[in-house]
């Protein structure tokens, strides 16, 4: 086997820099294929299970695509729960500063659907793993920059730890990269559902 070549291929089915940042700090190189689903098609009875149907339905899509034919196709998808609802990307700007200002000085739960899918056999294992999130209370005058910063319009919840709104966030109970976007516990627990090994991903000699 090549320097920096490993075992198996890895395709994440996200658009998301924040998950393929998470897996190559992890060491591995996953391909990126997105999915095209339409997320607002899809419901589900609670916003854990919204989390895991949207999950599926990107693994399935790109695990269905010629391109993607004997890899491990890793699908997520995350939203806010709040007051029992899932609230995911707002629509914009003024949704957005509303969103922040409800959240302030309360803490949410942060949902992420995992779906993983071996090509190679068919195989499929999923999970959804939840971050309690405690949120601090910026002033009007934070949240009308931070929602000017345009950020907000591009994560689930209209924030995130690795970004512009991390010193608005008090403190998290659960997995750090789970908010971000990817748990890789959880992940490595699903690939070991389907006998594969996390590091049967890592790059060899890759910086």
């Amino acid at each position: 086997m090549e320097s920096g070549t490993p075992a198996r291929r890895l395709v994440l089915a996200s658009q998301s820099p924040a998950r393929l940042g998470l897996l190559r700090s992890a060491g591995m190189a996953p391909e990126v294929i997105v999915s095209g689903v339409d997320e607002d098609a899809l419901s589900a009875s609670s916003p854990g299970e919204l989390a895991l149907v949207l999950a599926r339905a990107k693994a399935r899509a790109v695990a269905a695509r010629p391109e993607a034919a004997g890899a491990v196709v890793v699908g997520c998808d995350s939203v806010l729960e709040l007051d029992g609802e899932a609230l995911g990307k707002p629509a914009d700007a003024e949704e957005a500063t509303a969103r922040w200002k409800s959240m302030r000085g309360r803490a949410g739960v942060l949902r992420t659907g995992h779906c993983v899918i071996d090509t190679a056999t068919g195989r499929e294992s999923a999970a959804t793993a939840s971050t309690t999130v405690r949120f601090g209370e910026p002033s009007d005058e934070e949240v009308a920059a931070y929602v000017a910063s345009g950020e907000p319009l591009h994560v689930a919840g209209a924030f995130t730890l690795d970004g512009r709104s991390a010193p608005f966030v008090d403190g998290i109970d659960g997995d750090h990269g789970n908010v971000i976007g990817l748990s890789l516990p959880l992940l490595r627990s699903l690939l070991g559902e389907l006998g594969i090994g996390v590091t049967e991903f890592w790059t060899v000699g890759a910086h």
